[in-house]
């Protein structure tokens, strides 16, 4: 496999909750209006530290998708997944992108999202992730 170097970004930086692996700067959201399982997600055009998993079709609230989960390179912890495929034409605009999922990074002032019982989402963007 070799040697994974680390990026370090400057600016307001999304890192690993656990390790603090930088992973993503706030210029680069595109949308903080997703939702996972464990509340909010964003959509981000850049992500850096990451490896990815295996390619997979899952089903989501939006439809059909072709994504892999993303691994922070730091400490191997799963911090959200890439769309690589939309299967409906209006979702075409998600390929290429990255989700981060809110509660598994730290955001730019150091802060945790934390999940509140009461913002389980009932429907998600992805019921599998």
């Amino acid at each position: 496999m070799g040697r994974l170097f680390q990026v370090t970004l400057e600016g307001n930086v999304y890192s690993c909750k656990h390790c603090h692996t930088h992973l993503a700067v706030l210029d680069d959201i595109i949308s903080k209006s997703f939702h996972c399982r464990h509340g909010k997600a964003y959509l981000f055009d850049k992500v850096v530290n990451i490896t990815a998993g295996e390619k997979e079709d899952r089903l989501m609230m939006t439809g059909m998708h072709t994504v892999v989960d993303i691994f922070c390179i730091g400490c191997g912890s799963i911090v959200g997944w890439k769309y690589e495929a939309a299967y409906e034409k209006c979702q075409k605009y998600k390929e290429g992108k990255f989700i981060l999922e809110r509660f598994k990074v730290l955001g730019p002032d150091g802060s945790k999202y934390l999940i509140a019982q009461e913002a389980q989402p009932v429907g998600s963007d992805a019921d599998d992730a």
